[in-house]
């Protein structure tokens, strides 16, 4: 059984439509990412999920339970769901305690105590009760944020850019602290992210957004390596365009040589592009085979433990770590060709 099931959901905005006959399932325990520019719709379908907009039209079920269909609407407070802001959301003038038992429904005061300090134990918060949030880190605060939301045991959780205020620096261990504490607790969650490395990282399912529309969904793997869109293939990493003809045996003519994929290619057509990510490029300095083409440096910077180098592929430009022992300058005239990977191979 799914925790979540969204069937053609469909939402307008002053004659816009941001929700776009829309389809979602997460089953049990899973995490699954909605990942998307800005203004694709992944924050409006959270909204709907949790009761706070009226769909136009659309089925939402939660736990096997009706929330929206033809018929009718349930009230966000009667849905049982837990929520995570951007901005924690917390209460200013209620500590840390207080903040995490206000959901709490129960009239005995010692079970809510008791409660409230297993979820200060489980976010590692001990000790920290009677704080006020204006006293806490920004990821101490977010542990707030979470425990509030999972202590009154919702039937799903929501996660509307929960990261994007926290600084970079500790950023993934939160996420993997937070990650690791719903799994612990078996709760279900969509979470809301424009960041691939967030998405990646915290899901076990993405689903990419665009226009209202789920382009696709799977896996952070599948996804990056088989992506079944341009626009897939784009939101999730830097890359290149170039022209390809799919010659059979896994093989590849392009105008930079032979281009050979390290997966089965779905080729109906044998002429189209190949999107080329920057990782599958081997810059040289001297040439090895005739496969190889010469580029000229525009840039480069130093990145600790590389050199990541600006270069002009068929009037695209793209930045390139090199693999090669030695230091490129500015100007340099330098070889390269492209490694066997997974093609993500387009039809025109």
């Amino acid at each position: 059984m799914s925790d979540l099931l969204i069937e053609n959901l469909n939402f307008d905005y002053q004659g816009n439509k941001v929700i776009d006959n829309l389809s979602l399932t997460i089953e049990k325990n899973e995490i699954v990412c909605l990942l998307g520019a800005s203004g694709c719709g992944k924050t409006t379908t959270l909204k709907a999920v949790a009761g706070l907009i009226k769909p136009a039209s659309g089925l939402i079920k939660i736990s096997n339970k009706t929330f929206n269909d033809k018929k009718s609407c349930i009230a966000s407070e009667k849905r049982n769901i837990g929520m995570m802001f951007q901005d924690y959301a917390l209460f200013p003038h209620l500590t840390v305690s207080q903040n995490i038992g206000y959901g709490l429904l129960s009239k005995d005061k010692k079970a809510n105590s008791e409660r409230v300090n297993e979820m200060l134990g489980l976010v590692k918060l001990e000790g920290f009760g009677e704080r006020f949030p204006h006293q806490l880190s920004g990821g101490q605060q977010q542990r707030v944020a979470i425990a509030r939301a999972l202590a009154y045991k919702p039937s799903i959780l929501l996660l509307d850019e929960p990261f994007s205020n926290i600084d970079h620096q500790v950023r993934f261990q939160l996420i993997e602290d937070i990650r690791r504490i719903i799994k612990d607790q078996q709760v279900s969650a969509i979470f809301v992210t424009h960041s691939k490395d967030e998405a990646f990282a915290f899901s076990d399912q993405l689903a990419i957004m665009n226009e209202g529309k789920i382009i696709q969904q799977g896996t952070a793997k599948a996804l990056f390596h088989q992506p079944k869109a341009k626009m897939v293939a784009e939101f999730l990493g830097q890359g290149i365009y170039i022209d390809a003809q799919y010659q059979g045996q896994l093989s590849f003519k392009t105008p930079l040589g032979a281009v050979t994929s390290t997966q089965d290619v779905n080729a109906d057509n044998d002429q189209g592009v190949l999107y080329i990510r920057p990782q599958y490029i081997s810059l040289k300095s001297k040439c090895i085979s005739k496969t190889d083409h010469s580029v000229t440096i525009l840039s480069k910077r130093f990145m600790g433990t590389r050199y990541i180098y600006r270069i002009n592929i068929l009037e695209q430009e793209i930045e390139i770590a090199s693999t090669d022992d030695g230091e490129f300058n500015h100007g340099d005239q330098v070889n390269l060709n492209i490694l066997p990977h997974p093609v993500n191979f387009f039809i025109n």
